[in-house]
């Protein structure tokens, strides 16, 4: 916590000044719009990610600005499908290509707006690829962890294609997708893998493990197996789960509507924790990885809009049960960092 708060917050804050002037100059007022009420709401996400940096603070200067970059885009691009003047899925997946380009050294740029109507960005989302890119080049590792981190940034650009078209859509093809992954994650329901799929944690723990000398590709390998399914299952089933009360009201989807009752959901999510767990466990830093878990738990459990949903107040009193000193610890942390904030 201690490098956190001296060299990951101030540098991740200098990164998204940075964007946001950049942002603030965007000649369509609705792409300006969605880039800075991006960075303005889900800060958070960019901050929670550049944690990653604090395992080896020899690179931050290089993990930041990409961890950053990286969560921009996805917070951007977030917030254009939801907020979307289409409902195309081309449109969708064309926005997400620049997501695989940005971690693609070798990719041409794109126009990644060519099928909506807003296009004129003054170059913003290009200035945000090509600063991953310039990042990703540099980590001395990154060949042996490229496929595994394109594998899960094509994942999360086929989640943002399915959840944001029609609503009647919506469902059958999350489950024709379910049924071509299905055989590899047996123990998982639908929606939990679709979960896992929305989370850039696993991303960024590769380009955490791409910045040491000797990693072989064996080993990137296990990492990617480490941290997905579980990791980042828990990571976005946290999140939706504080989500539900906003979620139904803006008519969104939401996974964890998907369970038959309240104790089913504590079950499967508390599940989920038992398995990020043990997975991190085999890593060779694994205390830090057991730290992001609590991080996570206690992160989002103190959101202030768990206070407001009875139901996922309770959820989270259970899942708060026997709390590690650890998550107590990352608890009282997350209500002073939000109140500092405030």
């Amino acid at each position: 916590m201690h490098r956190v708060y001296k060299y990951v917050l101030p540098g991740v804050e200098a990164e998204l000044g940075k964007l946001r002037k950049l942002a603030e100059a965007i000649p369509n007022e609705e792409l300006r719009t969605q880039a800075l009420s991006s960075m303005h709401d889900k800060k958070f996400h960019c901050q929670g990610g550049g944690v990653y940096a604090a395992a080896n603070l020899e690179y931050r200067d290089v993990l930041i600005p990409l961890i950053v970059a990286l969560q921009t885009i996805s917070d951007y691009l977030d917030n254009l499908c939801d907020r979307s003047t289409s409902l195309d899925a081309d449109d969708f997946r064309l926005l997400h290509q620049s997501m695989l380009d940005a971690v693609n050294p070798d990719a041409e740029l794109q126009d990644y707006y060519a099928l909506r109507e807003e296009r004129d960005d003054g170059g913003y989302l290009h200035h945000l690829v090509r600063t991953c890119q310039t990042q990703v080049a540099k980590l001395p590792s990154y060949g042996n962890v490229r496929v595994h981190v394109e594998e899960l940034v094509g994942l999360y650009g086929d989640l943002q294609v399915y959840k944001h078209i029609r609503k009647d859509l919506r469902e059958p093809q999350l489950l024709a997708w379910w049924e071509l992954h299905q055989h590899k994650y047996p123990h998982l329901h639908w929606n939990e893998f679709a979960a896992a799929t929305g989370s850039t944690l696993g991303m960024f723990m590769l380009f955490l493990a791409a910045s040491e000398e000797r990693l072989s590709a064996k080993d990137a390998e296990s990492i990617r197996h480490i941290y997905f399914p579980h990791v980042c299952g828990l990571h976005i089933m946290l999140d939706y789960l504080i989500d539900q009360e906003e979620d139904h009201i803006g008519g969104d989807l939401n996974f964890c509507n998907y369970y038959e009752d309240k104790s089913l959901m504590v079950e499967r999510i508390g599940h989920i924790v038992g398995r990020a767990r043990e997975d991190v466990k085999s890593l060779p830093a694994s205390r830090f990885h057991q730290l992001i878990i609590e991080g996570l738990l206690a992160l989002y459990l103190s959101d202030p809009k768990v206070r407001n949903q009875t139901e996922v107040k309770d959820v989270s009193k259970q899942l708060m049960k026997n709390s590690p000193l650890t998550r107590l610890f990352f608890l009282i942390n997350s209500i002073w960092i939000r109140k500092q904030q405030a």
